[in-house]
């Protein structure tokens, strides 16, 4: 077992991958308002949104609990449709020594695929793989596409 670690999951959806990639990239803040059972809210805290180098505090509730995450944009790939976010503090830092979260967002036709890719380094052995933080990203990920759904058939 070593301390370094990377989880990658796939999920289909059926929303608008173009929409997605610009709600990570620019409108994270929107997010509570999707899921708001799992975000409760997301402030700028420096930089400007949909910028690489701006810094995004994050409070949600993970395995019961209410936790804060704040997370510097490393990267935008319009190309690609990605956004790269490294921890800097917050919850994380307490098992993790480094933390990084892609979405990534594939669209071929009517197919959408969200990609979540997590990255880290654990401070010790025994801090367990962060299998139940991809689980709350699929989560999110099911919540934003939910609130698209339902609100295209409102129009």
């Amino acid at each position: 077992m070593g301390l370094t670690g990377k989880l990658v999951s796939k999920i289909d959806i059926k929303s608008d991958g173009d929409v997605f990639h610009e709600i990570f990239r620019e409108r994270p803040h929107h997010i509570s308002d999707m899921s708001p059972s799992k975000i409760q809210n997301v402030d700028l805290h420096h930089g400007d949104w949909g910028k690489v180098g701006s810094i995004i505090c994050w409070n949600y509730t993970h395995d019961g609990k209410e936790k804060v995450a704040k997370e510097i944009i490393e990267a935008i790939d319009e190309e690609n449709k990605s956004v790269k976010f490294k921890v800097i503090e917050g919850d994380l830092m307490e098992l993790y020594k480094s933390f990084t979260l892609v979405v990534h967002v594939d669209t071929n036709g009517d197919d959408n695929i969200v990609t979540w890719t997590l990255e880290y380094e654990k401070i010790r052995e025994d801090v367990p793989d962060p299998h139940s933080l991809m689980e709350f990203c699929l989560h999110v990920t099911k919540d934003i596409e939910n609130h698209h759904l339902s609100s295209s058939s409102d129009n």
